[in-house]
């Protein structure tokens, strides 16, 4: 049984691998020819369009019905564009604007880019209701904090991506938007009876099942009421009692990255975490970017021997292999279609929201907030400064800044402040407050929106994401585009 040729093609068939670099490793490609499901690519894959399409063809020339998968969500959350920020506004965006057929048209031409650049699998939309306003992973990548809402505009997301032949992966099952912590880095509990998931958190899922979505991505999320102590990655009371039984979905059951703590840890590494995922009802392992020969065996290795000692029955893994086939043969017809390069800036400037007055904000010194960046986001940039006619532009961080240095940069000047989540922090609300208390301020709020508006500010303007799209949006809103 461990050396059993036939078993390990078929647990390579139920895995997503990755590699560094802009070309394909050798090892990479024999182990598609060996039968491994697919790659997924990262933002260190990606340098420009013509290199991503030949990385492609690289990958199809071993194994034509490979699977090529990417986060692209667009918003704060690209791979495509992750050296210039994306040209889409995210789902906070689309969701505030709430007109279905754009999120259909956004979601479309993201799909004809992946196509162009020959990627058939997006680990996207991100359908997660975002209920909690500091939750650090999910924010922005919401189409909001109303289910109904979310529910609408994930349907119309699988429709767009998938009118494209690109198979979407609606993300995190059961529910990531009401956690306070990110999974890469532990495992969140969500303590809530199972009514309220079914109000709040699951009418999105219902929704894309009945759009047709290829796929699912599971959650490394505690539930106790459904999970126990393990996350709904391990729990077959929720990949195949709910997922599957009550809601019926029929697609392939993806997991986030096993190599997130939020898994791995629960499992004592990424190896049995596979096997405990394969055996509540998963199909196909994603196991993150950190990935070599050596990791894909040895996880390869240790699903074979759970057939052997009983962990896992051989036909829970050739289901599995069988459903990321067909997967794989519904990507085999793309459908390459032109569309308008300005679709996403248009979208952007339609989310702008502006509260009190922007006529006093001639020649304004901005100010820019740094911030950091959630694992699933990446460093990608953001702001202003890429849009601005000449205007004067500072970058600080808030805990370090003077308000009476800024000031007087200023002079007589109005000062516009630029950040992302500002409302988190107390250093920067304080010195948002006091710029606001002797001169004329406005903010610029490219984070998840919040309840909180600074005390003596004469504008709050919310962008609703931090894309070149929406820092687009922003600068054209205060009269600063080049």
């Amino acid at each position: 049984m461990p050396n059993d040729p036939g078993l390990r093609r078929l647990a390579l068939r139920t895995l997503l691998a990755a590699f560094a670099g802009r070309t394909a490793p050798d090892w990479a490609l024999r182990l598609l020819d060996d039968g491994l499901a697919g790659h997924t690519l990262f933002g260190v894959n990606v340098a420009e369009a013509s290199q991503l399409a030949a990385l492609s063809a690289e990958l199809r020339g071993a194994r034509s019905d490979v699977l090529i998968a990417i986060d692209e969500e667009g918003g704060d959350v690209t791979r495509l564009a992750h050296l210039t920020g994306s040209p889409y506004p995210g789902n906070a965006a689309l969701g505030a604007v709430d007109d279905l057929d754009l999120t259909r048209s956004v979601y479309a031409a993201i799909g004809a880019d992946l196509v162009q650049a020959g990627i058939n699998l997006d680990l996207a939309p991100t359908i997660d209701v975002n209920s909690d306003d500091d939750n650090p992973i999910i924010g922005t990548r919401s189409f909001g904090s109303e289910p109904l809402r979310v529910a609408r505009h994930s349907a119309a997301a699988i429709e767009g991506l998938q009118s494209a032949g690109v198979a979407a992966c609606a993300k995190h099952f059961p529910g990531h938007g009401a956690t306070a912590v990110d999974s890469h880095l532990e495992l969140p509990t969500v303590d809530v009876p199972q009514s309220l998931l079914r109000e709040r958190d699951l009418p999105p899922f219902a929704a894309v099942i009945a759009a047709g979505t290829q796929a699912i991505m599971t959650a490394h999320i505690r539930v106790p009421e459904l999970t126990g102590d393990d996350p709904a990655t391990f729990s077959r009371a929720v990949l195949t009692d709910l997922l599957r039984g009550e809601y019926g979905f029929r697609g392939v059951v993806i997991t986030d990255a096993l190599e997130m703590k939020g898994a791995a840890q629960a499992a004592g590494g990424i190896a049995p975490a596979a096997v405990r995922a394969l055996a509540a009802g998963a199909d196909l392992l994603c196991i993150g970017a950190q990935v070599d020969l050596a990791l894909v065996e040895a996880i390869a290795a240790e699903i074979v021997a759970a057939v052997g000692d009983g962990r896992l029955e051989l036909g829970r893994l050739e289901e599995a292999g069988e459903r990321t086939a067909a997967l794989a043969g519904w990507v085999q017809a793309p459908r390459p279609a032109e569309h308008d390069g300005s679709l996403g800036y248009a979208a952007a400037r339609r989310a702008i929201r502006v509260e009190g007055s922007l006529v006093e904000l001639i020649d304004p010194l901005v100010v820019q907030l740094e911030s950091g960046y959630s694992i699933a986001e990446g460093r990608v940039p953001w702001g202003l400064k890429p849009h601005l006619n000449g205007t004067d532009l500072v970058q600080v961080v808030a805990s370090e800044a003077s308000p009476e240095a800024l000031a007087e940069r200023a002079g007589s000047r109005p000062i516009v402040v630029v950040g992302r989540h500002a409302h988190r922090t107390e250093a920067a609300r304080t010195l948002i407050e006091r710029l606001a208390a002797g001169h004329t301020v406005a903010v610029v709020e490219m984070g998840w929106p919040s309840g909180w508006r600074p005390v003596g500010a004469r504008a709050f303007l919310t962008t609703y994401g931090a894309s070149h799209a929406n820092g687009r949006a922003a600068a054209e809103a205060l009269g600063l585009t080049t």
